[in-house]
């Protein structure tokens, strides 16, 4: 019998790009199971509360059995210690990125030996996509249309005419 093989795949994604959905759904095609686990950061100021991040991801993924959605607080690698994962998952989209996520890899193969950090090249089109760009592109009026999902978008569009309309 073998065992399941469980990934996490972690970020605050405030809010969920192109990008991270590309990683997701290539993820949810190599492990069994990919975790997206959703950081509690009380002290970074987000645009969507934790569950109305939730709630999109969910919702976005719904049809896809491979992706589960949680919160976690705390270090990663004891979270992903907990949910009995084997790999954590991180998206590169450029060099600079590089450098801090091999850091925290190795921290965390020192930690935790057995949870091998497996690092994914974003895909050429999403290469320059980030939540801070698309924030900043939907708050003051820009298509972010080839950026996010639809929902995503929607939500964009709600939430910054409530902070328009106050």
């Amino acid at each position: 019998m073998s065992c399941r093989k469980i990934a996490v795949y972690p970020g605050s994604f405030d809010p969920l790009t192109n990008g991270h959905q590309d990683i997701i759904n290539r993820g949810a095609v190599v492990f069994d199971e990919l975790v997206v686990a959703v950081a509690i950061n009380q002290e970074k100021r987000h645009l969507f509360s934790i569950n109305e991040r939730i709630e999109m991801i969910r919702e976005i993924f719904a049809g896809n059995s491979r992706v589960t959605v949680e919160t976690f607080d705390g270090l990663l690698i004891h979270y992903a210690q907990r949910r009995g994962a084997h790999a954590i998952v991180r998206g590169l989209r450029a060099v600079s990125d590089f450098e801090y996520e091999f850091q925290m890899a190795l921290m965390n193969r020192k930690l935790a030996p057995t949870v091998e950090t497996f690092f994914m090249m974003s895909s050429e089109s999403y290469m320059y996509v980030s939540s801070r760009i698309v924030k900043e592109m939907a708050s003051l009026g820009g298509r972010v249309t080839d950026l996010v999902h639809p929902l995503v978008e929607q939500q964009l569009k709600e939430k910054y005419a409530e902070y328009q309309n106050t």
